[in-house]
C-alpha cells in the first residue's frame, strides 16, 4: 500500500516537473525575436558638430533625441529596433582612436522603452564620424533572420574618417545579397554630406531625406520604422551569370541578384516547354556615378546563337536604375512533335560607363526577374494569328493586290470606252 503511495506521489511530481517544463519554455522564449520580424537600427551621429543650434532655435543633439523618443514610442510591436552610435565616446584628436569610436546603445530586439529611452538621454556631442565603420557594425548588429533589415542613418556630416568609404561600405552590404536597405537622413544642406549620403542610399536601394525642423525628423525616422514592417521580404536569390551560353547557370521562375561589371555580358539559362511563355525582365542600378548615356539589352537566343527576342532601354542623364523585359510564347506541339523543353539563353548586357576616378568593383546591382507561364488559350492580340509571323501577312497582301488589279483593270477599260464614244 505504502509502495503504491509512493508511486502515485513521484507520478504526480513527474507531471508536475512536465508540466511546468512544457509551460515555462514559451514564457522564455516569448522575448526572442521571431525569425521573421522585420529589423531596423537607427544610426546616430554624435560628434562634436551635433551641438550646431539650428534645428527650430535648438541644438541638432536635442532635436535627435526627441525624435528618438517620439520613435520610441510609435516603434510597432513586431519591429524589432536597435540603436547603434558613431562618435559618442572619443573626445580627443587622435584619428586612429576617434575612426574606431562606434558602439551599439541599445542591442536589436523588443523595445523597452524605458530602458531605451534612458540610453539616448546619456548621449552628448562628442567626437569623430566614422561612418562607413558605424555601417558595418549596424548589418552585424542585425544579422540573423528571415525578415527586412534596415538601417536609418542620422548625421549632420559626412565620413571624416575616409577608409572605410561608406560608399563603399553600402555597395559590399548590397553585393552580400541581403536585402539589407539604408536610408539616410543629413541635418544639413551641405552639397558634399548630401552627396555621400545619397550615394549610399542609393548603392543599397534606400532613401535620402535632407531635414531642416524637429517635426521632420521625428515623422521620417516613424515612417521609415514603420515601412520595415509592412514591407514584404523577398530577398532575391545570388546568381552569377556566365560569359557565355553553354556555361550559364540554369534558373527557374523567381528573382535573382547578380553583379555586372562596366560594359560586360552575362548569360543565364531557363528551360520552356510547348505550349509555355518565357517572362524576363532585368533592372540595372547605377549605385555610383556614371556617364550621362547608357542602356541596358535583354536578348533571348537559341543555344546555337539565334536572336528569338529582345527587349531594350536606354537613357540620358542621371539615374538610379534602368529596366527592360522580354516575352517569348512557344507554340503548343503538334502530335508528331517533340514536346520536350527546349533551351533558351538570356543575354544581358548594359552600356555604363564611368569616369576614371570612379570604382568599378563590386559591379552594378543587377535584379533578374523570370517565370514560365502557359500560353493563353485565347490570342492576346493579332500578332499571335499569324501577321508577326508572316504567313497571314502574306496572304492579305495577295488578295489586296489581286482586287486592286482587278478595279484599276476595270477603271481603265471603262475610260477607254468613253473617250471612244465621246
Amino acid at each position: 500500500m505504502i509502495i503504491k503511495k509512493r508511486l502515485a506521489t513521484g507520478a504526480l511530481g513527474l507531471l508536475a516537473a512536465l508540466a511546468c517544463g512544457l509551460i515555462s519554455p514559451p514564457a522564455a522564449l516569448a522575448d526572442e525575436p521571431a525569425a521573421d520580424s522585420p529589423k531596423v537600427e537607427l544610426v546616430l551621429d554624435v560628434s562634436g558638430s551635433m551641438r550646431a543650434r539650428d534645428v527650430d532655435g535648438d541644438s541638432r543633439m536635442a532635436a535627435a533625441k526627441q525624435a528618438f523618443n517620439e520613435v520610441l514610442d510609435a516603434t510597432p510591436e513586431e519591429v524589432r529596433l536597435g540603436i547603434r552610435t558613431l562618435g559618442a565616446n572619443y573626445p580627443g584628436k587622435d584619428r586612429e582612436a576617434g575612426c574606431r569610436d562606434s558602439e551599439r546603445l541599445y542591442p536589436v530586439g523588443q523595445v523597452d522603452r524605458t530602458e531605451a529611452k534612458a540610453a539616448v538621454a546619456t548621449l552628448r556631442p562628442t567626437g569623430w564620424t566614422p561612418i562607413g565603420l558605424a555601417l558595418r557594425g549596424a548589418s552585424k548588429d542585425l544579422s540573423g533572420g528571415e525578415g527586412t533589415r534596415r538601417i536609418v542613418l542620422i548625421t549632420d556630416g559626412e565620413d571624416s574618417c575616409g577608409l572605410p568609404d561608406p560608399c563603399d561600405v553600402a555597395r559590399e552590404l548590397a553585393a552580400q545579397g541581403t536585402h539589407l536597405v539604408v536610408d539616410t537622413l543629413g541635418l544639413t544642406l551641405d552639397r558634399k554630406v548630401r552627396e555621400q549620403l545619397s550615394c549610399i542610399a542609393e548603392a543599397t536601394g534606400g532613401t535620402y531625406t535632407a531635414i531642416q525642423h524637429r517635426d521632420q525628423l521625428s515623422s521620417r525616422i516613424k515612417q521609415l520604422v514603420r515601412r520595415s514592417a509592412d514591407t514584404p521580404v523577398e530577398a532575391p536569390t545570388p546568381v552569377q551569370g556566365a560569359a557565355q551560353c553553354a556555361k550559364a547557370p540554369y534558373l527557374g521562375s523567381g528573382l535573382y541578384s547578380d553583379r555586372e561589371s562596366f560594359g560586360e555580358h552575362r548569360w543565364y539559362r531557363m528551360r520552356v516547354a510547348p505550349g509555355q511563355e518565357l517572362r524576363a525582365s532585368v533592372s540595372v542600378a547605377a549605385d555610383r556615378a556614371v556617364d550621362p548615356d547608357y542602356g541596358v539589352l535583354l536578348r533571348a537566343v537559341t543555344p546555337g546563337g539565334q536572336e528569338l527576342v529582345r527587349g531594350s532601354e536606354a537613357g540620358s542623364g542621371r539615374t538610379d536604375v534602368i529596366s527592360s523585359g522580354l516575352r517569348y510564347p512557344v507554340a503548343d506541339a503538334d502530335d508528331d512533335e517533340d514536346t520536350t523543353a527546349r533551351t533558351v539563353c538570356l543575354e544581358l548586357s548594359q552600356s555604363f560607363s564611368a569616369p576614371a576616378s570612379v570604382k568599378r568593383t563590386p559591379g552594378l546591382p543587377v535584379e533578374l526577374a523570370v517565370d514560365v507561364v502557359d500560353n493563353d488559350d485565347q490570342p492576346a492580340d493579332v500578332a499571335a494569328f499569324g501577321l508577326g509571323r508572316g504567313w497571314v501577312l502574306l496572304a492579305v497582301l495577295t488578295v489586296g493586290g489581286l482586287l486592286v488589279g482587278l478595279l484599276w483593270g476595270w477603271l481603265a477599260r471603262w475610260r477607254v470606252t468613253v473617250w471612244r464614244s465621246n
